[in-house]
């Protein structure tokens, strides 16, 4: 069954690299407006995406979470070779090596977090502060964005992304724990807000790849959203972090190299044609901010 899940888990890596990939051409191409419901190619990175998730969720069901994580973790490797190749290009050497230490740095970070198999439980007071919490990082990082240029502007809006999404997983978390195969507890308001942060962290996702900046967007998302959901899970579900001076050394490591992917991955030029660097273009041509 462990061959089974690892094999799912890497259909389903690819299947949410090509759709976000897909609908990262689209963004740059319209702008992260209602325009995108109109394109037939946006929806079908949407569904290619969810379809992809929804074979990691299956994967998780028939081999362990450490052997399923991995696999999900390079989806950005196959992500930015997969949208530079849509944006009729060659992959940079940059891409491929910031890909590559952002996903083994946050793979490492991931790994040395402690299993931990007590039922995840969060009162409506924790819940409603814990959205609230999310709700200013969306609103501090918007705000930044606004002032921000090229690729700092990609990754500002890619936190506030990445935040949202992983709000929606620590509240498939805690529905999830705890249905024991009883379908009654789906019947709480915590259910009812994952379909609205889902639409808002698409929202958000789309204007952090509006862009241009594929690789720095998705690099951002793919570590604001666990790092969250690590914190959410240790001040709010008490869920154990991890400790002692061995893992020390591998935490620093790991952090040495997704800030130096995420760096490498920041320095890269746009991929042309978006709204936002049609923009730049212009304010810097004529002086204007």
């Amino acid at each position: 069954m462990t061959w089974a899940g690892m094999s799912i888990a890497l259909v389903g890596a690819l299947g949410y690299a090509l759709g976000a990939a897909l609908q990262q051409l689209e963004a740059v191409s319209e702008g992260a407006s209602l325009r995108l419901m109109r394109r037939p190619r946006w929806w079908l990175g949407g569904i290619i995406g969810f379809t992809g998730a929804s074979l990691h969720a299956v994967a998780l069901s028939l081999a362990p979470l450490v052997v399923v994580q991995p696999i999900s973790v390079a989806t950005l490797v196959f992500a930015v070779p997969l949208a530079a190749m849509l944006h009729g290009r060659r992959p940079r050497k940059e891409e491929i090596f910031g890909s590559i230490a952002v996903a083994v740095g946050l793979l490492g970070l991931m790994l040395l977090v402690p299993s931990h198999a007590r039922a995840p439980h969060m009162t409506n007071g924790e819940a409603l502060g814990f959205l609230g919490s999310i709700g200013l990082v969306v609103l501090a990082a918007h705000l930044a964005a606004r002032r921000a240029r090229g690729p700092a502007k990609a990754l500002l809006l890619s936190v506030g992304a990445g935040a949202v999404t992983a709000s929606v997983s620590t509240f498939v978390r805690v529905v999830g724990g705890n249905l024991h195969g009883d379908l009654g507890g789906l019947l709480t308001w915590f259910t009812a807000a994952i379909p609205v942060l889902l639409v808002c962290a698409v929202v958000l996702l789309q204007k952090s790849y509006e862009v241009g900046y594929f690789g720095i967007a998705y690099a951002g998302v793919q570590v604001v959203d666990p790092i969250t959901s690590i914190t959410a899970g240790t001040l709010l579900l008490e869920e154990p972090v991890p400790a002692g001076a061995a893992n020390l050394v591998p935490a620093l490591f790991a952090s040495v190299l997704l800030i130096w992917g995420t760096f490498t991955l920041g320095r890269l030029t746009p991929d042309h044609g978006g709204r936002h660097a049609v923009r730049e273009a212009a304010s810097v041509s004529t002086g204007t901010p």
